[in-house]
C-alpha cells in the first residue's frame, strides 16, 4: 500500500517509518500538517495515518477537510488523547480507527493491515496471475512447486507490475508509485530494478514475463 505519514515528532516519526516499510509499504512520511493537506490534493493514498497534533493543521482537520473532499482513504488517527470525548471527536471527524500513544509497533501493523482491508484498491492477501502469485504479507512469490522471497523493493515493484497486469507502465509512472515523496532516483534505478526482479523470477521460469516495451516502458504479461 502506499501510505501517509504524518507526525511532527521525528523520535516517533522515524520508527514508525521503518516498521511500515520493512513490511513492504511505500511510506509518504511527514511532520507538517499543511504540508500533508497540499500532497494530499496531489497523491492518492491507500491509508493516511495522521497525528492528532500537527503543525499548521491538525489531524483531526485533515481527517475532516478530506471527507469533505470525497477522499475515501482508511484514516488511523494517532494521538495521546485516551478520553471518551476526545475518541469520538477523531471518529466523526472521519476517522476509521484510533490508536493512543505511546504506539506499539505491533498494534500498529495490525491495524494497518485491518484498515487496508477497507481500501477500495483491497483485491486480498494474493495477487495472481495465471499460476504466479504474490503473497503481500510474506512478500514471497510462488509458482507451481517454486517459491523465492524478495526483497522489498523487489516486492514493491512487481505488486505495482501486477496491480496493473498486461498494462504498459512508464518509466515515470514506476518512479512515481515506487519512490517516497521528495526521494529522487537515479537514472538507472528502474533499469536496475527491473532487471533484479527479473533474475529472481528466473528462479520461477518466469523472467520473461516482465516486458521492456520499447519507448514506452514496462509491462507483466504471462508467457506460455
Amino acid at each position: 500500500m502506499r501510505i501517509l505519514l504524518v507526525e511532527d515528532d521525528p523520535e516517533q516519526l522515524e520508527p514508525l517509518h521503518t516498521a511500515l516499510s520493512d513490511v513492504g509499504h511505500i511510506v509518504d512520511a511527514l511532520q507538517d500538517g499543511g504540508i500533508a493537506q497540499w500532497i494530499l490534493s496531489q497523491r492518492q493514498y491507500d491509508l493516511l495515518i495522521l497525528d492528532w497534533m500537527l503543525p499548521e493543521v491538525s489531524g483531526v482537520d485533515l481527517c475532516r477537510n478530506c471527507r469533505l473532499s470525497g477522499n475515501t482513504a482508511p484514516i488511523l488517527l494517532l494521538t495521546a488523547r485516551d478520553t471518551t470525548i476526545d475518541k469520538v471527536t477523531g471518529l466523526d471527524a472521519g476517522a476509521d480507527d484510533y490508536l493512543v500513544k505511546p504506539i506499539d509497533i505491533f498494534e500498529l501493523l495490525a491495524r494497518v493491515r485491518a484498515l487496508g482491508r477497507r481500501s477500495p484498491l483491497w483485491q486480498g492477501e494474493i495477487l495472481q496471475l495465471e499460476d504466479l502469485t504474490l503473497n503481500l504479507t510474506t512478500l514471497t512469490v510462488d509458482r507451481g512447486e517454486s517459491s523465492i522471497q524478495l526483497s522489498t523493493r523487489e516486492f514493491q515493484l512487481l505488486e505495482y507490475l501486477l496491480r496493473h497486469s498486461r498494462h504498459v507502465l512508464s518509466r515515470g509512472q514506476l518512479e512515481q508509485a515506487l519512490w517516497e515523496w521528495g526521494d529522487e532516483p537515479e537514472s538507472n534505478a528502474i533499469t536496475a530494478l527491473v532487471r533484479r526482479v527479473r533474475q529472481r523470477l528466473d528462479a520461477l521460469d518466469a523472467a520473461e514475463w516482465v516486458e521492456t516495451v520499447y519507448g514506452m516502458g514496462y509491462r507483466i504479461s504471462p508467457k506460455n
